[in-house]
């Protein structure tokens, strides 16, 4: 089944006989989410989207260009884990890693500022004034 993003096309009220002629539309369509989840090697998807244009979606990630705002320097490190997801918590359970996400890295937390659905790359904030509790095992 697909995603439809469209109007709902039903008959509108108000007495009126004929039929609503409206039919559904192409750039109506959506599409289900990458949800891009944690991995030892990186995988991205390549679509094609309106206009011929392409998106290149990530599905497995590794490694993030993290920045620290104090010096200024980019380092692409190893993510370790997902922390946690402000935006759902269910997420965060499944190690999905969306925009706001706070994973920890090689260098400490950072929150992601990057779409890897939408982007290809995930880009992130050195946090180090998050405190990260240790799961217990």
């Amino acid at each position: 089944m697909g995603v439809y993003h469209g109007p709902d096309l039903k008959k509108v009220t108000g007495g009126k006989k004929r039929r609503h002629v409206k039919v559904k539309r192409k750039y109506w369509m959506g599409r289900f989410p990458i949800n891009t989840t944690l991995a030892e090697k990186e995988k991205r998807r390549l679509e094609r989207v309106r206009g011929g244009n392409y998106k290149i979606k990530l599905r497995y990630a590794a490694y993030a260009n993290v920045v620290n705002k104090k010096t200024g320097e980019v380092k692409k490190v190893r993510i370790l884990r997902v922390v946690e997801t402000p935006a759902n918590k269910e997420l965060a359970r499944h190690g999905i890693i969306v925009k706001g996400t706070i994973v920890e890295t090689e260098l400490g937390p950072a929150i992601v500022t990057s779409r890897p659905g939408q982007h290809g790359v995930i880009n992130a904030i050195l946090a180090p004034e998050l405190k990260i509790q240790r799961r217990r095992k």
